[in-house]
């Protein structure tokens, strides 16, 4: 899975195998990250009753620590990246932020595809998230962190 000699782009994606999940990031350069981690310190995510999470910016190798990771960019097929000085503007907001986050439903995947694809991360993650469409989706966003309505405008 690792891909630690390739070429990291500022706003690639970054899937992080952690045995029992996965893990994602998206790079901002300078071999920073930004991702969503528990808030206290040493606590495992299914341990913090709050719910809440801390957007942090890290060093990409002391988030991966030494598990496998991968650039991510998958969904680049179907789908077209801001670019990169906008997605990185959009993740610099977040940093430091805290935010509501239930403990299913690929929150931290969600959260970096929002920032590389912006709007068109709606679809992409509504087929992917909710096999019932579009009612079920949207009953989640309401009651687990979902970031889909709720980055910076673009500017332009």
């Amino acid at each position: 899975m690792g891909q630690r000699h390739s070429r990291l782009q500022p706003g690639d994606l970054i899937e992080i195998d952690r045995g029992h999940h996965q893990h994602w990031a998206l790079y901002l350069g300078d071999g920073y990250v930004i991702n969503v981690r528990p808030r206290g310190k040493g606590i495992a995510v299914w341990q913090d009753a709050e719910g809440s999470r801390k957007v942090q910016k890290q060093l990409l190798k002391e988030v991966v620590k030494k598990d496998e990771w991968r650039v991510n960019n998958d969904s680049d097929q179907d789908h077209t990246p801001l670019p990169a000085e906008e997605i990185i503007r959009r993740a610099e907001w977040w940093i430091n932020k805290v935010v509501l986050y239930g403990v299913l439903g690929r929150k931290c995947e969600r959260f970096v595809k929002k920032l590389r694809y912006g709007d068109q991360v709606r679809h992409l993650l509504a087929a992917r998230c909710s096999p019932r469409g579009w009612d079920t989706y949207n009953f989640l966003c309401k009651f687990t962190f979902c970031p889909c309505f709720s980055l910076p405008p673009i500017k332009k």
